[in-house]
């Protein structure tokens, strides 16, 4: 389809920067773990089926500078998490295959308006009101797998104004990478620009205005934000 059979402008195309390129990497759709590690409650938890939600597209941005205080919430939280970059088309992938679709790795934060997703899972509501606003997404330069490989372990960690929050290790996920796309793989057909967000390790508390959060994947990468000043509702 030419540009001119639109009736409108096409909207530009969501993108994060590749570590070390000029590059930038197009995001098409973004899936998120609801639990892959174990928190105090869930220790003895038997595995269950991942649980997925999205955020849309536009809810991705460079994980630098200052992020919006967003509207509507008194524990906006934040989650560290490894992000996942799908660069290879693929339905039912198994998980001998999975790492094969992946293009490369970044840091990246799910940011939380936590009392509205406590409120929708009180009656079994969407959590998209929680989870699927702008700017909620901040990743940090993709790191391409063939550069630096397929991490397994490493730490995965985030502060608050020099106070540590969350820590884990890669290696303490309940589900692999290779288990996350294969599963996702089998309810919808992953395509190349897809990111997976892979789930958050406990320590998840509320922000302010004026934090500073810093943190990051061992050997992926950092990031360091300020959280801006709250908007009126």
């Amino acid at each position: 389809m030419s540009m001119s059979e639109f009736v409108i402008d096409p909207p530009r195309v969501p993108s994060l920067p590749v570590s070390g390129s000029a590059g930038r990497f197009p995001v098409g759709r973004v899936f998120c773990l609801g639990r892959n590690y174990y928190w105090g409650d869930t220790l003895n938890a038997v595995r269950e089926v991942p649980a997925f939600f999205m955020k849309p597209a536009t809810s991705v941005i460079d994980a630098s500078g200052e992020l919006d205080f967003p509207t509507q919430t008194e524990q906006f939280c934040h989650e560290i998490e490894l992000v996942v970059a799908i660069g290879k088309d693929g339905f039912q992938i198994t998980e001998q295959e999975a790492l094969d679709h992946v293009w490369g790795y970044a840091a990246g934060l799910d940011l939380t308006r936590r009392d509205l997703q406590m409120a929708a899972k009180a009656v079994g509501n969407p959590w998209e009101p929680a989870k699927a606003f702008d700017g909620s997404a901040p990743i940090t330069p993709i790191l391409p797998a063939s550069r630096n490989g397929h991490p397994r372990q490493g730490a995965i960690w985030l502060s608050v104004n020099g106070v540590e929050r969350q820590r884990s290790d890669l290696e303490s996920q309940i589900w692999s990478v290779s288990e996350v796309i294969s599963q996702l793989s089998h309810s919808v057909s992953l395509r190349a620009g897809d990111l997976i967000m892979t789930g958050t390790p406990p320590g998840v508390a509320a922000l302010d205005a004026g934090d500073v959060i810093t943190g990051g994947v061992a050997g992926i990468g950092e990031f360091e934000v300020r959280i801006g000043s709250r908007r009126a509702d």
